[in-house]
């Protein structure tokens, strides 16, 4: 990309200032470190990403754990299986979330998951799982299990002190609208390598006075943390977060013309509830300190457990067509981040509603290509890979 967007007026993108500017409150974010180090190296690393409280709604009542766990007396099931409730304790094989073909289609599994195996242990994971809403929401709280880094939480929430939060959204708007404005004019875009990839590394260069020509050591590299913290350095979830809302909002030409030029407290639901259906982030691990009474039995203590966010947002035991996009639900409730003061949390909203009336400002008909419609892939972190539209309808 050249350095077009240095000749808009104003701060932030333009600026060329290489030093962080004094009393900036992004310098003031501390690193947010799990307070318990996660055990198995680097593939629990991978899975330790933050997540959020739960939200009221229904739930299946956990059926009473008994004295030896899931699976009978030690021993009875190997590491492979589990025990499906209602089978008598015929053993049976559970999928798991990394089988082939689960990074194009992950919902069939976490249904059988849900549904036959609330609690089991996946050696690719070589941690117990939990599939369903009630236990995903309840480990991500609990004091019983360990808690990463969650943008949101409480504990989160009172490391941000002194955070201009008008700052944010003037650097916010301005990256979206220079960003939706250098792709008006293209007769095809993709939306994900052209406005996804930049808008959240974008937004944190503008708002800790990197120069727009050093965004892209943003994106993936660790400067971002560095800078502001490892909530603000958290580019790469926001990136996949946007993608997957922008894909939600324009597979649906009912939902196109109904945020078209909605209020912020629809594009807010609309924001809540992509986070609910497709959340950035599908797998976090946790470790219990104690034993722990779930759906399907109990968590033995010091145990690595495999929390399916994914699939804990498509239980049909909390939400009502738990496959259906729809920011008007009665039952909302996401997984993705806590109701706490955040600067990821404000950024990732922001990011949201300024690329929604960017792109619809400087593109009123802009629509998918024909024939074009996204699809989600991943494991660990799952959003589309491109977003093809016409920008000109």
């Amino acid at each position: 990309m050249s350095d077009e967007p240095n000749r808009e007026p104003g701060r932030g993108i333009g600026n060329d200032r290489a030093e962080v500017p004094p009393g900036d409150p992004w310098t003031r974010l501390p690193s947010m470190a799990p307070a318990t180090p996660m055990a198995d190296g680097e593939a629990d690393a991978l899975l330790r990403a933050g997540l959020a409280a739960p939200a009221p709604g229904r739930t299946r009542t956990a059926p009473a754990p008994t004295a030896d766990g899931p699976a009978g007396p030690a021993g009875s099931v190997g590491p492979v299986g589990s025990v499906a409730p209602g089978t008598s304790g015929v053993r049976t094989v559970a999928p798991s979330p990394l089988d082939p073909g689960a990074s194009r289609d992950p919902h069939g599994i976490h249904r059988t998951l849900r549904e036959e195996f609330p609690l089991t242990y996946d050696p690719l994971l070589r941690a117990w799982v939990l599939s369903r809403y009630a236990d995903v929401a309840t480990a991500l709280t609990d004091s019983r299990f360990t808690h990463g880094h969650r943008p949101g939480d409480p504990p989160c929430a009172r490391a941000h002190v002194d955070v201009d939060v008008e700052a944010l959204r003037s650097v916010t708007e301005r990256t979206a609208y220079v960003l939706a404005r250098r792709i008006a004019e293209q007769p095809r875009a993709d939306l994900v390598a052209d406005f996804c990839h930049w808008l959240p590394a974008g937004t944190v260069a503008a708002a800790v006075g990197v120069p727009y020509r050093d965004m892209m050591r943003l994106v993936r590299g660790r400067a971002a943390g560095a800078l502001a913290g490892e909530c603000g350095g958290q580019i790469a979830v926001r990136e996949k977060a946007l993608a997957s809302f922008l894909g939600n909002v324009l597979s649906d030409p009912d939902q196109t013309a109904a945020l078209r030029d909605a209020p912020v407290g629809l594009v807010g639901r609309a924001w809540a509830e992509s986070l609910r259906r497709d959340p950035p982030v599908q797998i976090v691990v946790r470790r219990t300190g104690a034993e722990v009474p779930v759906s399907g039995g109990v968590v033995p203590a010091g145990a690595s457990v495999a929390l399916l966010v994914g699939s804990a947002g498509r239980d049909p035991e909390r939400f009502r067509e738990p496959d259906r996009f729809d920011p008007l639900r009665d039952d909302p409730g996401q997984l993705t981040y806590g109701s706490g003061f955040c600067p990821a949390v404000i950024l990732a909203g922001l990011e949201a509603e300024y690329a929604l009336r960017a792109l619809f400002t400087a593109m009123p008909r802009l629509r998918l290509a024909d024939g074009f419609r996204p699809v989600w892939t991943g494991l660990i972190t799952r959003a589309p890979r491109s977003l093809i539209v016409r920008p000109g309808g």
